[in-house]
């Protein structure tokens, strides 16, 4: 496992998480997919996940339309 950490904006407030993921490495795209679902995931409204077919520059314009901007992975364990 490894420690990821994301900086990143939301709504121009930053903030930081910590994910433990099984994958060697994560891309911003993924990062940003991994935001979405911890901030919308309870959502009632499925459109703001992006489908599975989206690109890494869709999921990107979809988390930054809904607030999540300047996405920074740092791998902790690296």
């Amino acid at each position: 496992m490894r420690t990821y950490t994301l900086e990143y904006l939301f709504n121009d407030e930053p903030r930081t998480h910590r994910f433990e993921l099984k994958q060697p490495q994560l891309p911003v795209h993924e990062a940003a997919m991994h935001l979405l679902q911890l901030h919308f995931g309870d959502a009632e409204n499925s459109l703001i996940m992006p489908n599975g077919e989206a690109s890494p520059e869709e999921i990107l314009e979809q988390a930054k339309r809904d607030g999540l901007t300047e996405i920074r992975v740092v791998d902790q364990s690296a």
